[in-house]
């Protein structure tokens, strides 16, 4: 029954995450991961404990509601290791830099001032950014921090990476390699086979869907529908105006707009609806995404609304005008000669 109910398994990995503990007094528990919309055929959302657990009672064993505090929710073991994989659940380490910077240790939040110095902040961002390349310590001290001269930059960097250390591995010995962050001769990079990232896991789900041919649609869809779920926000938000996290932020951003597009192609005719949603979102994000406008314009169409179909293609060519001094593409033009002939 999965299969008819894509995201059932996600609504239920927060009701289990979010359930309280025992003793917890439950109507005044925030329930985060409750009063969420559930992605299945028809979009839900459920406004107390009650509802939510009749409905995905019907797709899991939830065994004794009283032991949900326990954490006595019984998932298929498939989609149970799918769910922790995409979520990073039995990762060591599990960092979310979309939206909003966030690090979990062993499931435990690390505490913003468990970083003791800025620097030690600035220095590990610098390293999740560059997570796929290794960087010598002289480029990142060139990086983070050019107004310093050799020793003051070779001070601050080991000063910020044993903060790091210490944040990250409280338990670690003087001297110990660290589990996280690996020494390549003068280099230093990222574990990744011991951290999650959301934004990797963003990619892995377009990935995964750009893989599905045409006649396989519903998967495809439901990889594009987690990619786009996983997208948050823009990349570090905090660092916006440093330039070193700036080619990674327009990278992801330009891959979220683009799926978020191409979902709401491949849904403008089954939810028209969600269709607009996406292509509000993506053009929310990029507002010169000419293809986001014509899908929009199509969606307007499937639903019966010409006027504002029109008026998508006027708000299209007015950005475009005053941005770029060009008109709309001869594709997003004859679909509007079309809309107006029909």
């Amino acid at each position: 029954m999965f299969s008819e109910t894509p995201r059932v398994e996600s609504f239920t990995m927060r009701f289990v995450q979010d359930a309280p503990e025992e003793g917890a007094p439950r109507l005044t528990h925030a329930w985060h991961g409750i009063i969420m919309r559930v992605r299945t055929n028809e979009n839900r959302a459920f406004k107390n404990v009650g509802d939510a657990l009749t409905f995905i009672s019907q797709y899991v064993d939830l065994g004794d509601a009283a032991h949900l505090g326990s954490r006595g929710i019984a998932l298929p073991s498939g989609e149970l290791e799918l769910e922790k994989s995409a979520r990073g659940l039995e990762s060591p380490l599990r960092i979310q830099t979309l939206g909003g910077f966030r690090v979990w240790r062993n499931g435990s939040e690390v505490n913003t001032a468990a970083w003791n110095r800025g620097k030690a902040l600035q220095l590990f961002q610098f390293l999740v950014t560059s997570r796929r390349n290794p960087q010598h310590k002289e480029q990142i001290i060139d990086q983070l921090w050019p107004e310093l001269d050799a020793p003051a930059g070779d001070r601050d960097f080991r000063v910020a990476l044993n903060a790091i250390y210490r944040a990250l591995e409280p338990e670690r010995q003087a001297r110990a390699q660290s589990r996280f962050v690996k020494r390549y001769d003068l280099a230093y990079g990222l574990d990744l086979e011991q951290i999650w990232v959301d934004a990797n896991a963003f990619e892995q789900q377009v990935a995964l869907a750009n893989q599905f041919p045409t006649d396989q649609l519903t998967h495809a869809i439901e990889h594009f529908r987690a990619a786009v779920e996983m997208y948050a926000g823009e990349y570090l938000p905090e660092r916006r105006y440093e330039d070193w996290s700036s080619a990674e932020r327009e990278r992801l951003e330009t891959l979220a707009v683009a799926t978020m597009t191409i979902l709401a192609n491949l849904l403008t005719v089954s939810t028209p609806l969600e269709s607009l949603r996406l292509t509000q979102r993506a053009l929310s994000i990029d507002p010169v995404w000419e293809d986001a406008y014509r899908v929009q314009m199509r969606a307007y169409l499937q639903l019966g609304n010409r006027p504002l179909a029109l008026r998508t293609f006027q708000k299209c060519g007015e950005v475009l005008e005053r941005e770029f001094g060009i008109q709309p593409l001869p594709e997003t033009r004859a679909l509007h000669e079309q809309i107006k002939r029909e």
